[in-house]
């Protein structure tokens, strides 16, 4: 509970700063392409690290990855807060720092993926993954509406702050907590390049030797793609039609569907079956985002953020605990840091291409005074921000397709029976000797 409590306070303060920040550039520059490039930067460095970042969680120990990335993120911070206080802060330089903490998230997401097993036994792993997704959900929900009155109170140098002083927190609480040592390999000395990206290969090849785990990446692959377009055009979405406040409320709702159903996986586990569980609440997913795009209606949107938030904690959390169960500890950092490099890519391609799809295919369509496609403009509405509409319904039914494409491989869905778990029962109380030592 003292690394949970102390990873909350960092999220809830990249959440106030991020929120605060994505308001600013897209109110400056109103434009959803110039937000593709900043969600764009925010994965292409974690992306090209991954293969080598994986490998260092398992070489390092995640404590020492943990570290590394929370003193990362203080480092950018602190960037950010000097270019704000001497008033030298312009748009572009949104670009490096994103940059950056992409490159520093590609240690922490495995790191703290890896972690959990060693610290709880193989039953208690759905709850503790559902406590994490409580984390994200609840700073979701408290950092617009907190970053709105400390906007007015401390002004966004002030935000900046606070998140500067929560990855102090999380740091502080990474050193209070007894965490296991890697495992001695054999080549343990040898960390050049070569080395790590044998590392990498090794993982991969766990992986694709595994036609179970390999489909279940391909699906999150192809689910990724379709949500990239929606988490960046969700944003452009609202303020089409709405003000900050409005996009601020729907956030917020979307934050409190996670939160529940974060509560709930935390208090039961998750689903029995978890790739019915998977594919289940993708489907959900998939028809919130149609539900959400069909008007434009605040309380619509807000309530389709909250069915797909809702339903989106559900699935990262059990996601999460079948690659905690099926892999071996060993390779826990370079699983999860493959599961994130091939879910990012296709993220990246949709934040990409997302401003240009809207602009010079969809907008033309139902997006403009004169409407070319009456049909469309039935299903969407016409005029501002419903080409944005089109494009988010369009992926819903791609959420939806690729759901029926995953229920079809019996591999993936014999996947809990067909594997056996690679986590022990039982974790055992690590012991305080040096080998468990902050390093």
């Amino acid at each position: 509970m003292t690394v949970w409590a102390g990873q909350f306070l960092s999220l809830l303060g990249s959440g106030l700063s991020g929120f605060a920040l994505g308001v600013y550039v897209y109110r400056l520059t109103g434009s959803a392409t110039t937000l593709g490039v900043i969600f764009a930067l925010g994965l292409l460095p974690s992306i090209l690290a991954a293969p080598f970042a994986g490998s260092l969680v398992d070489r390092w120990g995640t404590r020492r990855a943990l570290l590394v990335s929370n003193a990362g993120n203080m480092a950018i911070t602190l960037v950010l807060a000097v270019l704000l206080y001497t008033h030298t802060f312009q748009v572009w330089h949104v670009f490096p720092i994103v940059a950056v903490s992409s490159l520093v998230a590609a240690l922490e997401v495995p790191a703290f993926g890896a972690l959990a097993p060693q610290l709880v036994a193989k039953e208690q792993l759905g709850r503790v993954n559902g406590l994490r997704m409580f984390a994200v959900a609840a700073s979701q929900v408290l950092a617009p509406v907190t970053a709105g009155f400390l906007l007015l109170a401390i002004q966004i140098q002030g935000i900046i702050l606070v998140d500067f002083v929560s990855f102090l927190v999380a740091i502080l609480t990474l050193l209070a907590v007894p965490i296991p040592a890697p495992p001695p390999t054999d080549e343990a000395a040898t960390t050049g390049e070569l080395r790590l990206w044998a590392d990498f290969t090794e993982g991969w090849r766990y992986i694709a030797g595994r036609p179970g785990l390999l489909g279940l990446l391909v699906f999150l692959a192809s689910v990724n793609f379709s949500a990239g377009f929606i988490d960046l055009l969700i944003t452009p979405l609202v303020l089409s039609f709405a003000s900050p406040g409005s996009l601020g409320t729907v956030l917020t709702l979307g934050g409190i569907g996670m939160v529940v159903t974060s509560v709930a996986v935390s208090v039961r586990g998750g689903p029995r079956r978890r790739v019915r569980g998977i594919l289940g609440f993708s489907l959900v997913m998939a028809a919130a985002t149609v539900l959400g795009a069909a008007r434009p209606d605040v309380v619509l949107v807000a309530v389709a953020a909250f069915i797909f938030m809702g339903a989106l904690g559900v699935a990262i959390s059990t996601n999460q605990t079948i690659w905690q169960t099926k892999v071996e500890q060993r390779l826990m950092g370079r699983a999860i840091s493959i599961v994130n490099m091939v879910s990012q890519v296709p993220q990246l391609v949709a934040y990409t291409v997302a401003g240009l799809a809207v602009d010079r295919v969809f907008a033309p369509l139902v997006g403009r005074d004169r409407v070319r496609s009456p049909a469309l403009a039935t299903l969407v509405g016409n005029g501002p921000g419903r080409g944005i509409a089109l494009l988010m319904m369009v992926m819903g039914v791609l959420i939806a397709l690729s759901v029926a494409v995953a229920a079809a491989n019996p591999r993936l869905r014999g996947l809990e029976d067909e594997l056996p778990d690679a986590v022990p029962e039982t974790v055992a109380p690590p012991v305080p000797t040096t080998a468990t030592a902050p390093r």
